[in-house]
């Protein structure tokens, strides 16, 4: 694999921050004139482009849910499963009151929103009716989704 520069290094940097690469380069010290140009050339470099994609695989460990986990989640909170603390502040006496943490089950509307998404990713919430039209002009029922 061929080693980065200083520069093209610095600029990767730049760019996994900022998202840009006209922005990156200019933050890397390319000149400003040209920084579009260089920014999109060096995306087009495959040592680069792996040094960037190496950077952004570190940081995607341990911070991001991945599908499943996120699919396991709305189960669990469909199903009723899932807790989450919330305060409660209770009067106890004289005009004063305390606050108290308590571990809550997902209410009604909670679980109905997470069945609604777990149904929209596996597609049983497709309102969508495809129609065809024959050759006389009359439509025709294809597929219901």
């Amino acid at each position: 694999m061929q080693k980065l520069t200083e520069k093209q290094k610095r600029f990767a940097d730049f760019y996994i921050e900022l998202g840009n690469a006209t922005a990156a380069a200019i933050e890397a010290g390319y000149s400003e004139k040209s920084a579009k140009e260089i920014g999109n050339e060096n995306l087009t470099k495959p040592h680069l482009k792996n040094y960037i994609d190496e950077q952004l695989d570190k940081m995607k460990t341990k911070r991001m849910a991945d599908a499943t986990e996120v699919l396991e989640y709305l189960t669990s909170v469909m199903r009723g499963e899932a807790t989450a603390e919330v305060v409660v502040v209770e009067g106890i006496g004289l005009g004063t009151s305390e606050a108290r943490t308590l571990e809550k089950h997902p209410d009604e509307k909670e679980r109905l929103k997470a069945a609604e998404l777990l149904a929209k990713r596996h597609g049983l919430l497709n309102d969508k009716l495809d129609l065809t039209v024959t050759e006389l002009g009359w439509y025709k029922e294809v597929d219901e989704k």
